[in-house]
């Protein structure tokens, strides 16, 4: 992001604009619709300038600009359809310390225009860096037909109440009390009593919900994907924008944290196999805590939080201080990995079941019956198994698996960063120590990617044989 996007408070200071024609004017017809004190300077100025100028809307300096003409300007823009002028008056507005704007010169300009829909006082601007210009009217467009014109004037009556309103709690409660507002109750009374009915409405919704008894919080379990956040389901995105407090996981990405609401409290929750990481007693203390003090929490879980995801643990935990729960499901990070090599994970004639696997448990290395999984056609898919891999290696063998079975590790699923190994469990070890693998990593017994599958029988060693982003 190039230009961070803002609102800058213009009421009552000036906004000077260099240029005496109809770029002017375009300019003009978005400027005049804030409260700023607009100055144009520029020689023979066109007569809509001097139209404006009679009516009082701008003050009108009709020679070319000279030093001292921008001090105390908020925000400049050069619009004189000439490159050598407004490159000497944006030298002099900078000099006085002025925001600047070179009208089609997003390379000299300090900030952008966004297109914006105007719903007074809401106000949507939509900015692409100057690289899609026709993208950026396109959803202008779209919002437009989707905000109702009504939508400035809740806004307005709203914003006069917010310090009414502050009579309820902070957080969930004050929230659901404006939404409502919002959402049901004051478009229904706009719809049947004008702008004269919101007002009344707002006094009736806050006494209904300063009513209310205190309700204590939610937990929602969420699972967060493998890591893409075009893979989070619509309803944990839901659960994101809600929440008040999110305790999330080691494993869930960063993009995917973006999503939350800036106004949630965000919580680590770190677990790493072998390594340091918050017991799961002070997680489930946090997870009740908070929503005994009424917030909405969403315990953030990489992948799908019914695999390998401790979920039962946390549910009695919610259950046992009587508070509502409800889980909701995620892709699963071997439906993104198996995905990512174009296999399935059964098929028919290969195999007709699939064995979900975790190499390492609260005791250790897991055992497993590894008798059945050493049969040929056998898949698995194997979590947490990269410290784990040389165990794993070791039981198979020990119990008869083909040393030339296929076996894929994907680092990433899904992510900018995935790689992918291919190797045979008799060099399943050393081929991951080889590789470093630093990122979350499930191991495939039993399948390799499709393209190595279809290459010749001589290059399926037990050598790392894909490296990049699938």
């Amino acid at each position: 992001m190039q230009h961070f996007p803002i609102f800058l408070a213009v009421a009552g200071r000036r906004i000077v604009v260099s240029g005496n024609g109809e770029t002017v004017l375009a300019k003009l017809r978005l400027l005049l619709k804030t409260e700023a004190r607009i100055t144009v300077i520029g020689a023979d100025p066109a007569d809509g300038l001097r139209d404006l100028a009679d009516q009082g809307r701008i003050t009108l300096i009709p020679r070319p600009m000279q030093a001292g003409d921008a001090i105390c300007a908020a925000l400049f823009y050069a619009a004189n359809d000439d490159a050598r002028e407004d490159r000497r008056v944006a030298a002099l507005a900078r000099a006085e310390g002025a925001l600047v704007n070179i009208v089609d010169n997003l390379e000299d300009s300090a900030f952008i225009t966004p297109a914006i829909v105007d719903r007074d006082p809401v106000t949507v601007a939509i900015g692409t860096e100057g690289a899609a210009p026709v993208l950026a009217r396109r959803i202008k467009a779209d919002l437009e037909e989707r905000l109702p014109a009504s939508l400035g004037i809740l806004a307005r009556i709203g914003k006069g109440f917010r310090s009414v309103a502050e009579r309820l709690p902070m957080g969930r409660v004050r929230r659901e009390f404006w939404a409502e507002y919002y959402d049901r109750a004051g478009p229904a009374a706009f719809d049947e009593g004008g702008e004269e009915a919101l007002r009344p409405t707002l006094d009736a919704l806050l006494d209904r919900h300063l009513a209310a008894p205190v309700r204590v919080g939610r937990v929602d379990l969420v699972g967060a994907g493998p890591g893409d956040p075009d893979l989070l389901t619509l309803k944990a995105r839901k659960a994101l924008d809600r929440a008040d407090v999110v305790i999330f996981d080691q494993l869930v990405s960063a993009p995917i944290l973006e999503l939350a609401r800036r106004e949630a409290v965000m919580i680590h929750a770190g677990k790493e196999g072998f390594g340091a990481s918050m017991p799961q007693s002070r997680i489930n203390e946090l997870i009740i805590s908070h929503a005994k003090a009424g917030a909405h929490v969403v315990r953030l879980k990489s992948g799908d939080p019914t695999v390998f995801g401790r979920l039962d643990e946390e549910i009695e935990a919610c259950e046992a201080a009587g508070i509502d729960w409800s889980v909701v499901p995620g892709i699963t990070a071997s439906s993104a990995a198996v995905a990512g090599i174009g296999q399935s994970l059964t098929k028919r004639g290969r195999n007709s079941g699939v064995r979900f696997l975790t190499g390492h448990d609260t005791k250790g290395f897991a055992e497993h019956d590894w008798a059945q999984l050493a049969r040929p056609g056998e898949v698995a898919a194997i979590y947490m198994g990269k410290k784990s891999a040389r165990f794993i290696q070791g039981r198979l063998l020990m119990h008869g698996a083909d040393p030339a079975t296929p076996v894929t590790v994907v680092e990433n699923a899904s992510r900018p960063d995935q790689r992918v190994l291919t190797t045979t469990l008799s060099r399943l070890e050393p081929t991951l120590s080889e590789a470093g693998l630093t990122g979350p990593a499930l191991t495939f017994l039993g399948l390799a990617p499709r393209a190595a599958c279809a290459a010749p029988a001589a290059t399926r060693t037990s050598e790392i044989q894909a490296a990049g982003t699938a």
